[in-house]
């Protein structure tokens, strides 16, 4: 299983059009074969900052997924573009 949170942070004023193309990205990626779980948060009292937790069935499934159009469109031409910092946290479980 491969676990990891990103972290990152917009401008104030881009928080609709973020939460537009988080919901597109979501969307597709939860219906990916290897997506176990992928749930984006806006963090409280912090509306420009996103945290998406996601969870994956190996690292197949994650390359799978980093190389998928959807994640193509809306992540690398449309988080990635808008984003001011990224933070990338590796999980391991404890289970």
């Amino acid at each position: 299983m491969v676990s990891f949170t990103v972290r990152m942070r917009f401008e104030p004023g881009d928080h609709d059009e973020i939460a537009g193309i988080l919901r597109k990205l979501t969307e597709a990626s939860r219906q990916e074969p290897g997506c176990v779980s992928y749930i984006p948060h806006f963090v409280e009292g912090e509306p420009a900052t996103v945290v998406i937790y996601e969870q994956y069935a190996d690292d197949a499934a994650l390359d799978f997924h980093r190389n998928t159009p959807h994640f193509q469109q809306y992540a690398v031409g449309g988080l990635f573009q808008k984003m001011l910092e990224r933070q990338l946290e590796n999980l391991t479980a404890v289970c």
